[in-house]
């Protein structure tokens, strides 16, 4: 893997439920899934877009599991030992050391001082992941921190991957919507959480050809609509639902809106 560090590489759903969160998904997204052999012991499928290229997986996590269900996503990093100790130093944990994946790579799990969950992976492959792809239907195309301190997370973030601050929209009495990289490198932003006391949790949005088709499927699937759908800004036309799964993981969803739909 030669992405450079604080790249998202993959994105993973841990649920107690991974067959319907399977078929939720792919009725939404048109992912197709697959169980490799080896890697992991616990249930664990991946999934890939209509594209074929790989985008992440659905893991079984285990029922004592305090905070699933919950998406999280995979940073690359160079090297993951180094990584993990930093986020300590940094004032945040890790919740798994780091160890390796037989034939996938070497990961750890890790928490920012605020709280918010995510994975650290060196792969073992050379090619550069796509899944994070912001212009591909059924990659991940927004990557949203949701937190409760936003000067500290952006602290955080900028010494552990080099991430910067690249403009702000202001948000009214939440402060500022806070975009992080540069240019064509720019991967999401920050916001401040609704309540004050909710634990802070990375959001993310995957690309759907047709946003009123998706939220069709996300309430036929038994999913909740939270939000939306509603026009982003820009000039590109995109249309976003903020979302609940049927075992209440959060979820966003971006697309074109068709001519006339309401």
């Amino acid at each position: 893997m030669t992405n450079k560090d604080g790249t998202p590489i993959w994105y993973e759903l841990m649920s107690h439920a991974p067959d319907p969160a399977q078929d939720f998904y792919g009725a939404v997204m048109g992912w197709a899934f697959d169980k490799p052999a080896g890697g992991m012991e616990r249930d664990y499928r991946t999934f890939a877009a209509t594209d074929g290229e790989g985008v992440g997986g659905v893991m079984k996590a285990p029922e004592a599991a305090p905070f699933v269900p919950i998406w999280a996503v995979y940073f690359g990093v160079a090297d993951v030992d180094a990584a993990a100790a930093k986020v300590k130093s940094l004032g945040g944990s890790v919740d798994m050391e780091p160890q390796d994946i037989p034939g996938v790579g070497r990961f750890a799990f890790v928490a920012d001082p605020q709280g918010a969950r995510f994975y650290l992976m060196r792969g073992d492959s050379d090619a550069d992941s796509t899944a994070f792809a912001p212009m591909k239907e059924g990659h991940c195309c927004w990557n949203e921190l949701v937190t409760s301190d936003q000067v500290a997370a952006l602290d955080f973030y900028g010494k552990l991957f080099g991430w910067k601050k690249s403009g702000a929209m202001p948000m009214g009495e939440r402060g500022d919507y806070t975009f992080i990289g540069e240019g064509d490198d720019m991967i999401g932003a920050v916001m401040t959480a609704f309540e004050t006391d909710a634990t802070p949790f990375w959001n993310f949005a995957f690309t759907v050809p047709d946003i009123d088709m998706a939220k069709t499927a996300v309430e036929t699937g038994g999913g909740t609509i939270t939000h939306g759908p509603v026009e982003l800004p820009g000039d590109q036309g995109d249309w976003m639902i903020q979302a609940n799964d049927p075992q209440g993981a959060k979820v966003m969803f971006v697309g074109k809106r068709k001519e006339g739909a309401r």
